[in-house]
């Protein structure tokens, strides 16, 4: 009687397990429609705003704010050259940037890979001035829309090297 006692709840304890997985097996069901790639969990996040809709929210989530150099973007999209060492800092600077940021090297080779990334980007670096008394750089770009103006501004500070961008209001934000 006891072992048949013990079949019972072993019994019932089993079938408890379908009925927990069953309402997981229906949520990926409802969701592996739209998410029909390998990988569902990657696919759920694009899925409410769809793909097209990802990039004018990242956009339309970035500020903009006038300064004496003209409206800027309060930060850099996600491919603009940045140095891989670099990391963000504040400087205490003359207020609005979109990127202040602490990079290894000199000036001159930060500012060196800042000309290249921006280049390859499809920038071209108007003007190169510097280095001055205190060792900085300035570099001014114009994109591929002649609206769209870069202001890099590159400067030693005591074993780092300070690296501070005006990225222009009239640039794509994408």
């Amino acid at each position: 009687m006891a072992l048949l006692l013990i079949a019972v709840v072993l019994t019932g304890c089993g079938a408890g397990d379908p009925l927990v997985t069953a309402p997981a097996a229906t949520a990926p069901a409802a969701t592996s429609t739209p998410a029909s790639s390998s990988s569902p969990s990657p696919d759920l996040t694009p899925v409410p705003g769809g793909s097209t809709a990802a990039t004018p929210g990242a956009a339309s989530q970035a500020t903009q704010t006038d300064t004496d150099w003209g409206r800027i973007w309060d930060a850099v999209p996600a491919w603009f050259p940045i140095p891989p060492d670099a990391v963000p800092t504040e400087t205490g600077e003359e207020g609005a940037v979109s990127a202040s940021l602490a990079a290894g090297g000199s000036a001159q080779s930060v500012a060196q890979f800042m000309q290249t990334g921006l280049t390859g980007a499809g920038f071209s670096v108007d003007a190169s001035n510097g280095p001055s008394e205190d060792g900085s750089l300035v570099l001014d770009a114009v994109g591929p829309d002649p609206k769209c103006m870069v202001q890099v501004r590159v400067r030693p500070l005591s074993g780092t090297t300070n690296l501070v961008v005006l990225y222009g209001a009239a640039c794509p934000f994408d």
